[in-house]
This record gives structure tokens, sequence and C-alpha cells, in this order.
């Protein structure tokens, strides 16, 4: 197949293209380099299937005509920034909302009609129900980025019915992993290498969230799309456990070797929209026979190693 990924060159999209190329597909990215790393595509740029296009998802004209000649898409770009949304409100609804608006549409122009998409678990807000599932009724948006994401899902549905598209909805927790650039981890870690007598920590530390790892979630997404056939398929991909971020603060201190004291902010959450327990039902990925291989402890441990491996990611975040 001729697949075209947006966001090729992040953390999620680069493992994601390296999956696909090994199994001899043909790929394009497209990235506009504003979060990805040219780094992460070494082993990519070896494939002759290979073509990289720098390019921004809001350059409408440029995106029609770099993706000519592909039949499936997979959306991943995205700003991913949840944390800093109150501080630049157009920025979730540009680079999420109106990018995915603009994929669909220069698909349709293409007549491409089948897209896997990169949402997110923030979308359920703080959900009353735990683990929550797929079907969970929506409460309050607590985010910006949340709520331009389940946006997105509106819009890529609504082209489903209305255009008689096939979509793939892919509701992540958090990933972890090699290529990991941002989140808690990156933050820990780097704050450590400045000074590991001492850590700062938003909130009470007690915040409870479910992680998955990278190649775990290639795994879950590229089954669901060989094994789920519906016009639309919505997956919450996570692991059958969870962890708080005292958890992996004693993870990440232990492997280093480090006994900071710890600083923390206080309060049952480190910002605004921060969700203090995300924990997704994942049976319905389940059923098709998808399983984790690594727990979340081995995850933080395997993003922990990669940053130290590549500490040039430091400097450039």
């Amino acid at each position: 197949m001729h697949f075209f990924v947006t966001g090729g060159a992040g953390f999620i999209g680069s493992n994601l293209v390296d999956r696909l190329l090994d199994e001899g597909h043909w790929v394009v990215v497209y990235d506009n380099f504003s979060t990805g790393f040219i780094e992460f595509l070494e082993g990519a740029k070896t494939f002759k299937k290979f073509k990289l296009i720098k390019g921004d998802v809001l350059n409408f004209n440029n995106l029609v005509k770099s993706m000519k000649g592909c039949d499936f898409v997979f959306h991943l770009s995205a700003n991913a920034d949840v944390r800093f949304g109150l501080q630049h409100p157009d920025k979730d609804l540009k680079q999420n909302t109106i990018a995915t608006f603009n994929v669909l549409e220069a698909m349709r122009k293409n007549k491409i009609r089948k897209i896997a998409f990169a949402s997110t678990g923030s979308i359920y807000g703080e959900s009353s129900v735990i683990p929550t599932p797929e079907d969970a009724p929506f409460p309050i948006q607590t985010s910006l980025y949340g709520a331009s994401k389940l946006a997105g899902e509106g819009l890529i549905t609504s082209y489903c019915e209305g255009f008689g598209f096939q979509s793939w909805i892919f509701r992540f927790v958090s990933i972890l992993g090699e290529r990991y650039t941002h989140g808690h981890i990156f933050d820990f870690y780097k704050s450590l290498l400045r000074n590991p007598k001492e850590l700062y920590v938003l909130g009470n530390g007690h915040q409870k969230k479910s992680y998955l790892y990278v190649q775990d979630c290639i795994d879950a997404m590229l089954l669901s799309i060989k094994k789920s056939q519906d016009k639309i398929n919505i997956f919450n991909l996570g692991t059958n456990e969870y962890a708080e971020v005292n958890d992996s603060i004693k993870w990440i201190t232990g492997y280093l070797k480090v006994k900071p004291i710890l600083r923390y902010s206080g309060g049952d959450r480190g910002w605004i929209g921060d969700n203090p327990f995300i924990f997704l039902d994942t049976r319905k990925i389940r059923k098709l026979g998808w399983r984790p291989k690594f727990s979340i402890k081995e995850a933080v441990i395997k993003t922990v190693q990669f940053l130290e491996k590549n500490k040039w990611l430091l400097e450039r975040r």
C-alpha cells in the first residue's frame, strides 16, 4: 500500500514509518518539523519506497499535491502541548481541528477514503466511569487539546457518513518509549541531570495515569486496521494498569541511582485541564487478540534509557 503519514518525523509517527517500511509498504512522510526531528528518519531514508515532504498541514494546496497517489492516511500531526493550551487558545484549533479538516478535504480531492487518526483519552475529560470505555458518556471538556481532538473525531466520522470514508480512531493514553520528546519523564530526567538532589513535582504526585509503550501502540493500530473493517472503528489504546506520578519518580530515580528531595506544588492536578485519573477500558482492542508486551514500569525505564543515549534532544527541547 501507499501510506501518507502526517507528523511522520515525530515520536509515534517515525516509529510507525519504520514499521510500515519494514513491512514493504510505500510511505510518504509529511511534516513541518516544528516538533519532529530529521534524525528520527535516518533509517527510513535508506528505503527506496520512502519519500519525505517538508510541509504544513495548514498549507492546503501543498497538502493536496503531496497526497497524490496514496491510498491510506495516518493523520498523526498535532499540537500535543496540553499543559500550555490556555496560553495560546488558537493553537489547538488550528493545528488539531482545522488541520484535520484540511487532511480530510485533501483526501477527498485525491479520492482517498481510508484514514487512521491519533486521538486521545483526554476527550473523556474527568469521566465518572473508570476504566473508561469507548461508549462512555462525554462529560464537560477540561482541556482545549481534548476539545480540539474530539472536534477532529466529529469531522472524521461525518466524512465517513457523508463521503463514504472509512476510519480508525485511536484514543491513546500517554505513549512512552524510544523517540519520546516531551512529557513528565522528559521533564524529570532533564531536571535530575541539572540537579539530582532536588525534584520539583506539579500537583501532589498522586495523579493516576495509564501509559503505553510505543511499539505496543503501533502493534494495536496495525492489528485493528487489519481485523476491524467497520465504517467507523474507535479503539482505546492503553494497558490494564495505571501508575501514580510518584511511581514514575520512584522508577526513574531508582534507575538513575539518585535520591532527590521532592518538592510538590500541591493539589490533585498539575495544571488546569490535567485529569487526576486516566484509565481506559481496552477490552475492545483486546478482543482482536492484542496484548501489550511491556508494563508501564518497563516502558518508563526504556524511555529513560533512550534519553540517556540521546542527550542532544535535551538541548533542542
